[in-house]
């Protein structure tokens, strides 16, 4: 395996970590009365700033600054919708139901690298995705009891759909755009409209609070440009499949923190799920 290959594994590895625990600190803000565009104004706000300190301590000030302004500010928005939706989405539905939900991601991005980065994609590939979708109804199991709501569960479809896009999307900006300014960037603009829309309405923020949106920024910061970094050395499809450690590292932290365990059905569809996406991630010459 080429050195840069593991590097941006690696580098995949530790973003949806970071983002693992940014998830959680989201789900604990979340029991506090904060509306979800306040929560997102200070999330967008620590992280850009975040990375600024990050950028200074290395001396790459220069770095944040966008070359694309405009592609940046459509993929800012799809971040700003992703991010909104999972403040709401955790609020509805339980960490590892939230996870598997999310797996979808894999198999869309690489419907969309299909399309739009011309990668290949063959009648196996497409039934692998079927049954990647399979994996979900059986995760949600619609015939238990309930572990989340519908609201909860339509956030997740648009987090998909949004990180799906954003993901594709990406890979061409990073050619052009340093990891920092994509980060720094969409952090501006989230903070921007949470901030224009805490005008009509806002809730107190408590010093407890306050630090736990703090991590929210940095946790999330460190997982962008660590994903962004990946992106530069493997594949979106390569990248999406380091999805799936998150229901791992999740479980475990909604375990600690909650008591709040995978059901057999979450274990059996997330296990389908992720199946169906590393079939697809296989070489083109296992998948025609």
């Amino acid at each position: 395996m080429p050195h840069s290959h593991l590097r941006g594994i690696l580098l995949a590895f530790a973003g949806f970590t970071f983002w693992v625990l940014a998830d959680t600190s989201i789900k604990i803000v979340g029991r506090s009365a904060l509306p979800a565009y306040e929560v997102l104004a200070f999330m967008g706000l620590f992280t850009s700033a975040s990375v600024a300190l990050y950028a200074a301590a290395s001396g790459q000030v220069r770095r944040l600054r966008p070359t694309v302004p405009i592609q940046q500010l459509i993929r800012s928005l799809l971040d700003l919708t992703n991010n909104i939706c999972v403040v709401v989405a955790l609020r509805h539905i339980t960490l590892p139901l939230f996870y598997i939900l999310v797996f979808m991601a894999p198999l869309v991005v690489t419907l969309l690298a299909a399309f739009f980065l011309r990668e290949l994609f063959g009648l196996r590939r497409i039934l692998a995705v079927l049954a990647g979708f399979t994996g979900v109804v059986i995760a949600v199991n619609p015939f238990a009891r309930a572990q989340g709501d519908f609201a909860g569960y339509a956030a997740c479809m648009v987090c998909v759909a949004c990180f799906s896009v954003n993901m594709v999307w990406s890979r061409v900006l990073i050619r052009t755009e340093a990891p920092e300014s994509l980060t720094f960037f969409s952090g501006i603009v989230q903070a921007v409209v949470g901030f224009a829309a805490m005008l009509f309405h806002a809730e107190p923020v408590s010093a407890h609070t306050l630090l736990e949106l703090i991590a929210v920024g940095a946790f999330g910061a460190g997982g962008a440009i660590c994903v962004f970094r990946a992106l530069r050395l493997i594949s979106p499809s390569t990248v999406t499949q380091y999805h799936y450690t998150q229901l791992v590292t999740g479980s475990l932290l909604s375990w600690l923190l909650w008591r709040q365990p995978p059901t057999l059905s979450m274990i059996m569809g997330g296990a389908l799920i992720a199946a169906a996406g590393l079939y697809i991630a296989l070489p083109r010459a296992h998948s025609a």
